[in-house]
């Protein structure tokens, strides 16, 4: 076989594909603003209630089922200022969950669904707002178009409010608290698996700035400001102009940005500080705090008016999905708390949720600790310990319990019945008691540790989470797990080009620095390498030589080396696959590593879209298959020289003597092992095979999964990227076969 039939494969593609479609593009930038005025219940506290990534789905009824039956209660138990639903709320993939686009029959059911929760929970519908998230982006070409279903059954689309920023103020007694949230789904709604990352553009931060600032002529102090979107920051792409959510929410300091995507299957702890003087869009954070404690101890000016450091708290929620999560946050004379409750079961009798003092591993970092210090903060909200009591049975007693872990055990130190405040009568039932909180002032965030239990009529029992507090601003440290670490540390808009270029760099050297010692001269240094010692007491060392082996081995194989060469070239410069990429049919699109081709409509200008959401493919692609069989074929390669230059050993020549074989070209260096290794080879080249065959195989389900979500025709819409991997593992297998 020869390179030439490999050119013909990668153009075979590209001369039969049509690349002339239109992807009309449209935004809607409107923005409705909405106060509730809250009245009854305490003073000073208001709750609210978030769900995220519902994933209705027709394959699985249960979701929808157990969603009516349970939140249209809960809400009625818990009654809400505000219910915020975070993006995801259809599935929009296929059973085998590898075709993802728009399906109304999941919106139909949607829309049912919330009209028998609304009834239920007693609830008006004005206090829910549903967001889109990718999921209900899948395979959308245009935003109020024939297949924007979010747009005809969602809870924002039937009630008209046409934005991609929209802001809800809960107005009591003189506090006001400000919810903004906002659609930062890409604006051409690609189908997946590309299709993963928030696209916040320039306008919509102008917007969500414009919403955040509102009321920046009431003071400060009485302004509570929280966003919620469907995308982590580590997930959302930053804007043309290279600007980022981090940097609209650090100019207000909100308190927090609510979210989701992640799901639980990520972990419990995804949550993550935000602090100003810090890079945007730095790679890696690796634990949920970011910035040195002591350095921002040593930035306080009590002399200056502002606190001289803005921060936010974003806090990812669990999803529906599988993990039947509700959270619940309330907001106390500005002290903001939540609680996640765990709905798999049903709803619980009691909710205990712990308003003042907050968790201590959840606080603001910087505010806290600076309006302590300088003596700006109104102590009158501290004199009482506070918690929101929502039970099905009359609750008989309540008990707050206070424990000292100074000395390595938990140590009870306070104990008192909390007494029910006469306003919650009516709206909610807030339970609190005073308490002398310079007592339990420390240096220790976590000294001190609280838990609340509520009796019932039912002889029931609730206890809720122990948790420690901190009153003088000094927050806790909770460290990620790695997978955490990976999800909400890692800012993959900005990896993407750095691991895509160097990969692709790591690639073209390691074919072309052996190459080039080739040309140069340096045949006996090449040759030589051939003949490495197989034993090695140092593991890395030998795995050095044994890489670095297949590499020359590889170069020395002129036919492989160009074929390899040429299609990773091919992937620099032409489209890999062509696919539908709506859910409407027709539209092909092509990928590259720049992310989807398309055309502007009315216009041959190209657009690409859906970067970073295409690493998902290119990376994995480069990595996982390219990257190895590179390597495996020069491997193979090299192992066939090596057991020619044993065979030839073994054939009578003299071990100290160099054999030049004229007619072949060839150079052999005598006694490279023992004789006890020289059985071993044909061993090596079989496990060999056994790689290129999991190569295949991994190389076979992607191609299988591109099939699926884009509708395409490997023949006719990815030749190039479907075949070649094969073809190369089958042409390095024949290439070095014996004899």
């Amino acid at each position: 076989m020869s390179p030439l039939v490999f050119v013909f494969f990668l153009w075979f593609p590209y001369a039969y594909s049509d690349q002339h479609y239109n992807a009309p593009v449209k935004q809607i930038n409107r923005v409705p603003r909405s106060t509730i005025e809250i009245r009854g219940g305490p003073d000073s506290l208001v709750w609210v209630v978030q769900l995220s990534d519902l994933h209705f789905s027709v394959f699985h009824p249960e979701r929808a089922i157990d969603f009516e039956r349970i939140v249209g209660p809960a809400l009625a138990l818990i009654r809400p200022s505000l219910v915020m639903i975070t993006g995801d709320l259809t599935d929009g993939k296929s059973k085998d969950l590898l075709t993802m686009k728009q399906n109304e029959e999941e919106w139909e059911e949607y829309r049912k669904v919330m009209e028998n929760v609304i009834k239920r929970s007693g609830l008006g519908n004005e206090v829910f707002y549903d967001l889109r998230g990718n999921h209900d982006k899948f395979g959308v070409p245009v935003v109020g178009g024939d297949f924007d279903f979010f747009n005809k059954y969602s809870m924002n689309g039937v009630l008209r409010r046409k934005g991609n920023v929209y802001s809800i103020t809960l107005q009591k007694n003189g506090w006001k608290y400000l919810f903004v949230g906002f659609d930062s789904t890409m604006g051409v709604g690609l189908r997946g698996p590309t299709n993963l990352f928030g696209h916040p553009t320039d306008l919509i931060l102008a917007d969500l700035d414009s919403e955040l600032s509102q009321w920046d002529s009431v003071s400060n102090k009485s302004i509570t400001k929280i966003a919620f979107g469907h995308f982590p920051l580590s997930f959302s792409a930053a804007t043309d102009l290279g600007k980022s959510l981090k940097d609209v929410f650090l100019k207000h300091s909100i308190s927090a940005y609510l979210c989701g995507h992640l799901h639980t299957r990520f972990g419990k702890n995804l949550k993550r500080h935000h602090i100003s003087g810090y890079p945007s869009h730095e790679y890696i954070q690796l634990n949920m705090h970011q910035g040195n404690l002591q350095s921002i101890e040593h930035g306080k000016n009590c002399s200056n008016e502002d606190q001289p450091f803005k921060e936010f708290w974003e806090w990812e929620m669990g999803d529906w999905r599988k993990s039947r999560i509700m959270r619940i946050v309330a907001i106390d004379h500005g002290h903001v708390s939540f609680l996640d409750l765990d709905l798999t079961r049903g709803i619980k009798k009691t909710i205990i949720l712990v308003t003042f003092p907050v968790d201590s591993r959840f606080m603001q970092r910087v505010l806290s600790q600076y309006q302590f210090e300088c003596q700006s903060l109104d102590t009158s909200s501290y004199d009482r310990v506070r918690a929101l009591i929502f039970s099905e049975t009359e609750v008989l007693s309540v008990v707050v319990r206070i424990y000292d872990s100074n000395s390595g055990k938990f140590e009870l130190v306070f104990e008192e019945n909390m007494r029910k405040d006469d306003g919650s009568q009516s709206w909610g039932d807030l339970y609190s008691v005073p308490w002398n909180w310079r007592a339990f002032v420390d240096p220790s965030p976590n000294r001190f540790w609280l838990q609340i239990e509520a009796n019932d009529t039912s002889g029931g029992s609730t206890v809720s989470q122990l948790r420690p507090f901190s009153l003088n601003g000094l927050s806790a440290r909770v460290k990620w797990q790695l997978k955490e670490v990976f999800v909400m540390g890692c800012q993959w808009s900005s990896l993407y080009h750095p691991m895509l270029w160097s990969t692709i760099v790591f690639l073209l050297l390691s074919m072309l620095l052996p190459k080039l010692l080739f040309i140069l001269g340096k045949h006996h240094y090449i040759d030589k390498t051939l003949s490495f010692q197989l034993n090695t007491r140092d593991v890395w060392k030998g795995l050095f030589k044994g890489l670095w082996l297949a590499l020359v081995g590889l170069s020395k194989s002129t036919p492989l080396w160009i074929t390899t060469l040429t299609y990773l070239l091919y992937l620099l410069f032409f489209p890999w696959i062509y696919g539908q990429v709506f859910t409407e049919t027709g539209t092909i699109g092509s990928l590259t590593y720049r992310g989807w081709m398309l055309y502007s409509p009315g216009s041959e200008k190209v657009m690409y879209v859906g970067v970073p959401d295409v690493m998902v493919i290119i990376l994995p692609h480069l990595i996982y298959v390219l990257l190895p069989t590179m390597f495996i074929s020069g491997a193979l390669a090299a192992e066939k020289a090596a057991y020619r230059t044993h065979y030839l050993l073994q054939s009578g020549k003299k071990n100290d003597d160099v054999i030049y074989e004229a007619s072949k070209k060839k150079v052999v260096y005598p006694k490279l092992c023992s004789l006890s290794c020289l059985g071993k080879w044909r061993w090596v080249r079989k496990l060999l095979i056994v790689v290129c065959i999991l190569i295949l195989w991994k190389h076979y389900k992607h191609c299988r999964a591109l099939f699926k979500a884009y509708e395409m025709n490997p023949f006719l819409h990815s030749f190039t990227y479907c075949f070649s991997i094969p073809f190369l593992l089958t042409y390095a297998i024949y290439q070095t076969r014996d004899g």
